[in-house]
C-alpha cells in the first residue's frame, strides 16, 4: 500500500468516525430500565477514557469518575431510599433551587406524560407515580452508577467548571450509547449527598455535580422506548454574517498605511 493509499485510507475511516458520532447523537435517549446484567471494569474503563477527552476551560479538567457498582450502591440506593422516605429534606452540593417556569416548565411536564403514558401510569395513581420518583432515588436500580465531582479548589470558578464537566457528561452517555449500553443524567441520584460521600468514599476536595445511571437496557421496560421532543434549531439559533449564499467568510484585514 503506497502512502497516498494509506492517507486516503485513514481520511476514510476519520469520515465514518464522524458519521457513527452524529448517528450516536441523533439516536441517543436517557434509559432508565436495565437488566441485571453486570457491566465490566474494562468496558467502564474504555468508555470513561473516550468522555475523559471533553474540552475544558484553560484544560483544567475539573470532573473526577466515582464508579460505584455492588455492596457500595446498594448502600448508596438504600441510604437515599430511608432519608427519602423519611422526610429527610434533599442536600445538593450545586446550586438548584426554585421551579422551572414558562416554556421550560412545558417541556418538564411533556416528557412526564410522555413516560407515565408508556408505563401506564395514571394521573390518579399516586402509588405508582410515587415508586417512579422512588427510582430515580435508587439510581433506577442501574448495575452502575457514576457520580461526578469537580475539584473544590474551582469553587471561585464554579460555573465554568460545571459547564466543563457537563461536557465530559455528555461525552459519558455518548460513549455508553455506542457500546450498546444505557445510561440517564440523575440529578436524583444524587439529593442526598451526605450519603453519597459518605458511601463511596468521596473525599471532601470534590463537590458532587451529578450521577449517570448505567447498565444494559431492558428491551422490555416500557419508558426505555420514549425519547424526549427536540425543538427545531431554528428556533435556538441565530446566524449572523453570512453571505447570501450562506457562506461565512474571514474578511482580510487591510494593509496598514
Amino acid at each position: 500500500m503506497t502512502k497516498g493509499s494509506r492517507g486516503a485510507e485513514a481520511r476514510a475511516l476519520r469520515q465514518e468516525d464522524r458519521m457513527d458520532l452524529f448517528e450516536a447523537m441523533r439516536e441517543r435517549r436517557s434509559i432508565r430500565g436495565f437488566t441485571d446484567q453486570p457491566v465490566s471494569r474494562a468496558l467502564m474503563e474504555e468508555i470513561l477514557t473516550a468522555a475523559n477527552m471533553a474540552p475544558s476551560s484553560m484544560n483544567t479538567q475539573p470532573w473526577h469518575f466515582h464508579v460505584l457498582t455492588g455492596e457500595v450502591l446498594e448502600n448508596v440506593r438504600r441510604g437515599n431510599t430511608e432519608r427519602m422516605l423519611g422526610g429527610v429534606p434533599p442536600s445538593r452540593e450545586i446550586p438548584a433551587h426554585g421551579k422551572y417556569e414558562g416554556v421550560h416548565r412545558d417541556r418538564q411536564v411533556e416528557i412526564a406524560k410522555q413516560l407515565f403514558a408508556a408505563m401506564g401510569i395514571a394521573r390518579e395513581d399516586a402509588e405508582r407515580r410515587q415508586d417512579w420518583v422512588m427510582r430515580g432515588f435508587r439510581q433506577f436500580d442501574a448495575p452502575v452508577s457514576v457520580v461526578v465531582t469537580y475539584d473544590r479548589a474551582l469553587n471561585d470558578h464554579g460555573p465554568v467548571a460545571i459547564f466543563d464537566a457537563g461536557a465530559a457528561v455528555h461525552g459519558l452517555v455518548l460513549a455508553a450509547w455506542a457500546k450498546g449500553l444505557g445510561a440517564v443524567i440523575n440529578g436524583q441520584g444524587i439529593m442526598q449527598s451526605p450519603v453519597v460521600r459518605e458511601c463511596a468514599e468521596i473525599p471532601e476536595d470534590q463537590v458532587i455535580l451529578t450521577c449517570v445511571a448505567l447498565g444494559w437496557p431492558d428491551r422490555d421496560f416500557a419508558a426505555n422506548d420514549v425519547k424526549s421532543v427536540r425543538r427545531d434549531v431554528a428556533e435556538n439559533t441565530s446566524f449572523q454574517g453570512f453571505d447570501a449564499e450562506g457562506q461565512g467568510r474571514r474578511l482580510r484585514r487591510e494593509a496598514a498605511e
